[in-house]
């Protein structure tokens, strides 16, 4: 077969490159992109949107002149072209978002919220259901500081912060503390409550409730844009044809398999 790529002193065949593709599971991201460049072929890129991409890539990678960019090329073996090429298709891909999916970023949101809304808490963690027991009334009947307790008790990695856990989003704890700290007020202190092996006492210190800015908007796209692709590469078939044999071996032999890719992240 005639080579399609040298590496090295090793010529590669077009099968040799499926071989290779599926026995290192690159397959699956090449799979992605193609369907990502088919999905985008129609979007249509102006020349000032362009110029603006062109601009905050060179922003992004503090490229400040012609020069400093010809370096930059050269350092990546890449050419002015093949520069432009990646800066146009990660533009189409973030149109083609937006133009698919921002109508429905704010029920996207609606829906989300829950999960996306931060705390601040204080917890312990303890195998001791007494010690739990002990620990709960000592802040809340001795008033002696959560974090000094934490720090001599806490069995878990919270003892190294003084019970201090977060901001983080709701769907981060386990589910059922995501829904104790979900109905508290700030300052509300919960009872030791066993979750698995761990009896904990938590106490809510900050809500932070998610604001639909820029980013998180752009994030939502992103969600609803993975979501689409997953079903994409679900429905999508891969046809690998079989090395061709000499005409007599052939008699009953398919000419290809398909082979249904597994989903990707």
């Amino acid at each position: 077969m005639d080579a399609v790529l040298q590496i090295g002193d090793r010529s590669l065949s077009a099968q040799d490159l499926v071989s290779l593709l599926t026995q290192y599971q690159l397959l699956p991201n090449l799979v992605r992109e193609v369907v990502i460049d088919q999905a985008i072929e129609p979007v249509v890129m102006t020349e000032a949107e362009l110029a603006a991409a062109r601009a905050q890539f060179c922003d992004r990678q503090q490229i400040g002149s012609e020069e400093a960019l010809k370096a930059w090329l050269q350092q990546r073996s890449l050419t002015n072209e093949q520069l432009e090429a990646t800066i146009s298709r990660e533009q189409k891909l973030s149109k083609f978002k937006a133009e698919t999916w921002n109508s429905q970023v704010d029920s996207h949101f609606l829906q989300r919220k829950t999960h996306l809304d931060r705390v601040l808490y204080s917890l312990i963690r303890t195998e001791d259901a007494g010690l739990a027991q002990e620990l709960y009334f000592r802040i809340r009947d001795d008033s002696e500081p959560f974090s000094e307790l934490a720090l001599k008790y806490a069995q878990g990695q919270e003892a190294q912060t003084g019970g201090l856990v977060g901001p983080v989003e709701l769907s981060v704890p386990h589910p059922t503390l995501g829904k104790m700290l979900s109905i508290s007020q700030p300052g509300q202190l919960w009872p030791p409550t066993k979750i698995g092996e761990w009896f904990i006492v938590v106490r809510l210190e900050k809500f932070l409730p998610v604001q639909l800015d820029d980013a998180m908007r752009q994030r939502l796209l992103n969600e609803l844009f993975s979501t689409w692709l997953q079903k994409q590469l679900q429905q999508t078939v891969v046809n690998i044809p079989t090395p061709i044999a000499e005409p007599e071996l052939v008699q009953n032999e398919p000419l290809s398999h398909e082979t249904y890719l597994p989903q990707t992240d």
